[in-house]
């Protein structure tokens, strides 16, 4: 390739982390892992250490066990956005019913499903080989629950749908879901089993150290450029460099700082806290689960056992950075909303304070479909997790694996019917509509 059409793609920005994420916290320091020093060669580079990006490399190697793949995380595995996740794998679609998920067409419901348990089915395989315990990866379901009238209409509207579908569900009375959750301030609940509860920081730690040669992590290495040779590409780190013949671009919302996908990327940032421990004899009900909000934009929480008490973690609040960054100010404000979320919840735990506050990015494209597909000649992309980040994260980076090797499936006949992310309005149209609406569905959840 003459040098004048040599492409070359720079990373104008690196990740960076708000808060301290109390997954990451409650775990052992993790020892320090390679870094990448010097030139070597590989036949495959993915760029981020995350749900696709670990997941495509253990397909990579499924399907091709001699492939030498470098994996490039620009932080410690575990401490970046994957381990700042609220650790739902979840298999069902938040709603069946609504547009985002086909409207009316039980095809595409099914699709979604079909997406979710791929991942499901990926991550159990690692999770049975490695004989991991259920505080790291826990097939126990989850509850969705209600707060308010509207919240119960919509979740019998869901279980309706659901069993159209013919899926597995319990609904369950404000007694029968205040028996799991040790608190009166649930109004009922809907029970689904197929969802996998992980401790998100333990899990991608888990998935890193499962892989084996010729696959490769190297931690705190970020990608910061790679161009186009006559033969494949070379990626640059601080300290080294990689020839390759093909890139898996796994750093969802981080590919437009490489100038992919600009205009067509939404970039939220959503904010969790967690307790102190506390006694666990002071809230009755089970010891551990797990509930998503009846309505979107609503309040997660999970109940997390440990061997020195339990801790309540509560997730709620989304705000657009364009930048991908948020500031300290901003996980203030939305610690304060949890706090207030969480005294409405358990009000016999009052005076238990939070310990842990962080903020963790997610992207969305309008029309909510994946930034996916090959991008240049031997570059895939795997990015655009439009929330449920573990599970759509997880099965994009399977799908790009495939793709990339020309492994046909279910998976990858879904992927490639996808549309490509429609555009977005221009500045400052697009910050002043995703803020407007952002608020707006905030103000629908109410006190969910």
């Amino acid at each position: 390739m003459a040098a004048s059409s040599k492409k070359i793609f720079t990373a104008s920005r690196l990740p960076r982390n708000t808060g301290t994420s109390g997954w990451v916290a409650m775990l052992p320091t993790r020892r320090a892992g390679l870094r990448l020093q010097g030139h070597i060669t590989s036949d495959v580079v993915i760029i981020g250490g995350g749900f696709a990006g670990l997941s495509a490399a253990r397909r990579i190697h499924e399907l091709d066990p001699g492939l030498k793949v470098a994996v490039l995380e620009a932080d410690v595995v575990g401490e970046a956005a994957a381990g700042r996740n609220s650790g739902f794998i979840i298999d069902l679609p938040h709603e069946v019913s609504s547009d985002d998920y086909g409207g009316d067409s039980a095809a595409r419901s099914k699709e979604a499903i079909v997406i979710s348990r791929t991942a499901i089915a990926l991550a159990s395989a690692i999770a049975a080989e490695q004989g991991w315990s259920k505080d790291v990866f826990d097939p126990c379901g989850r509850y969705s629950v209600a707060i308010s009238d509207e919240g119960d209409h919509h979740l019998t509207a869901y279980a309706d749908q659901l069993g159209k579908l013919g899926e597995k569900h319990q609904l369950l009375s404000a007694r029968e879901i205040a028996e799991v959750t040790g608190t009166r301030s649930y109004t009922s609940a809907l029970f689904t089993p197929g969802t996998v509860m992980v401790q998100p920081a333990a899990y991608i730690r888990g998935v890193a150290d499962s892989l084996v040669d010729p696959v490769t992590v190297y931690e705190q290495t970020p990608a910061v450029q790679f161009e186009s040779t006559g033969a494949g590409w070379l990626v640059k780190t601080p300290e080294g460099s990689i020839s390759t013949g093909r890139i898996v671009l796994a750093n969802n919302g981080h590919a437009e700082s490489f100038g992919f996908f600009k205009g067509q990327v939404l970039h939220i940032f959503t904010f969790a806290s967690m307790t102190h421990e506390f006694d666990p004899a002071r809230l009755s009900g089970h010891r551990k689960w797990a509930a998503t909000p009846a309505l979107p934009m609503g309040t997660t929480v999970r109940r997390v056992p440990g061997q020195n008490g339990d801790r309540i973690l509560v997730r709620s609040r989304y705000t657009y950075h364009p930048g991908l960054v948020t500031g300290d100010g901003t996980l203030r404000r939305a610690g304060a909303q949890h706090d207030r979320k969480f005294k409405a919840r358990f009000p016999t735990l009052t005076d238990i304070p939070m310990e842990y506050r962080w903020a963790g990015a997610m992207a969305v494209t309008w029309n909510s479909v994946p930034a996916f597909g090959e991008i240049e000649k031997g570059v895939f992309a795997a990015c655009g997790c439009n929330g449920v980040g573990a599970s759509k994260a997880t099965a994009s980076g399977i799908a790009a694996a495939e793709l990339m090797l020309g492994h046909n499936s279910r998976l990858t006949e879904i992927y490639k019917r996808f549309d490509a992310p429609k555009s977005l309005p221009p500045q400052p149209l697009t910050t002043i509509g995703a803020k407007a609406n952002l608020a707006f569905r905030e103000w629908m959840a109410g006190a969910e």
